[in-house]
């Protein structure tokens, strides 16, 4: 069998899987998974850097899939090039996350360890950082309890997301989920506490 028959034979037998997805048949999707996960998982690794990361971002795909296979359309592409757009899309989307996430942790962090004696500033630098702690303090306290104990395990005791779980009896998961959805809030109250002083 020549290459480009073998080709056509694996389009085919993708399109058949993804027909069976739209009348939600798990074995389908199954077989799906174990034709593709592994390359799909690589990818999202290489972009991410964290295999935790790659596996939700492979999960949240084939979730996608399972969710939207009706609305698939073969005209469009090939089922595995849809696949790793979506699997790209979804690392890239965790990637602009992580870097929103991580003015927020600077401006969290510093409020939470920097005191204006220790980092010989002057006296207007000194005056900027104790405005920015107060607006910290302010804008934590406006956040849902759970997300708040997570974020100040990690800033105020330097905890590791592993550390806070063990800790608390929390699923890493479920510590990941809040630490993130608390850092986003914070990030929105400061932009909105920016905007009200500017």
């Amino acid at each position: 069998m020549s290459t480009s028959e073998k080709q056509t034979q694996q389009v085919e037998a993708d399109i058949a899987l993804m027909q069976q997805i739209a009348r939600q048949e798990q074995i389908g999707l199954s077989q799906l998974y174990d034709r593709y996960a592994r390359m799909m998982h690589s990818l999202a690794y290489k972009m991410l850097g964290t295999i935790e990361e790659a596996e939700e971002v492979v999960l949240d795909v084939f979730s996608q899939v399972w969710r939207s296979a009706q609305r698939y359309d073969v005209k469009k592409g090939r089922v595995d090039s849809w696949l790793f757009m979506l699997t790209r899309s979804r690392a890239l989307d965790r990637l602009r996350r992580r870097k929103r996430e991580s003015t927020v942790t600077e401006a969290v962090t510093h409020a939470a360890k920097v005191t204006p004696a220790e980092a010989g500033l002057t006296p207007e630098d000194a005056l900027l950082i104790m405005d920015r702690r107060q607006q910290v303090k302010a804008a934590l306290v406006q956040i849902p309890i759970e997300q708040q104990q997570i974020i100040e395990l990690a800033y105020y005791q330097g905890l590791s997301q592993s550390q806070i779980a063990k800790q608390t009896g929390i699923s890493l998961g479920t510590v990941k989920t809040r630490a993130r959805l608390g850092l986003n809030k914070l990030r929105l109250l400061l932009q909105d506490a920016d905007v009200r002083e500017g």
